[in-house]
């Protein structure tokens, strides 16, 4: 079974007002989500670099060593994230072809 992405089920000529805010939504959460995994990140990296420069055990230490990667590796999952989901967001925005009557008639 063929798992379908959040906004295949949606068709861009069935849009309306109320959709179309909806997607305005889903945009600003989706930047609100980023932020949370860079604010990840950064509080990672940082916690791990003062770990090490505290660290009096070697154990400790090891944590600190390992919070660095960790927290590069949590913003690079939420910069491909983000991507993904603002290009399934912007593929409903993509402007449609709308056949004028003369179209339709002839």
């Amino acid at each position: 079974m063929q798992k379908l992405r959040p906004y295949q089920r949606f068709h861009r000529t069935q849009l309306i007002l109320r959709d179309e805010l909806a997607v305005d939504r889903t945009i600003l959460a989706n930047e609100r989500t980023l932020l949370s995994y860079v604010r990840l990140s950064i509080t990672l990296i940082i916690a791990g670099i003062s770990i090490v420069h505290f660290a009096m055990e070697k154990w400790f230490e090891t944590v600190g060593f390992l919070c660095v990667p960790i927290g590069i590796g949590a913003g690079i999952y939420g910069w491909i994230r983000y991507r993904k989901m603002a290009e399934e967001i912007m593929e409903l925005r993509k402007p449609v072809a709308r056949k004028t009557k003369r179209q339709v008639h002839s």
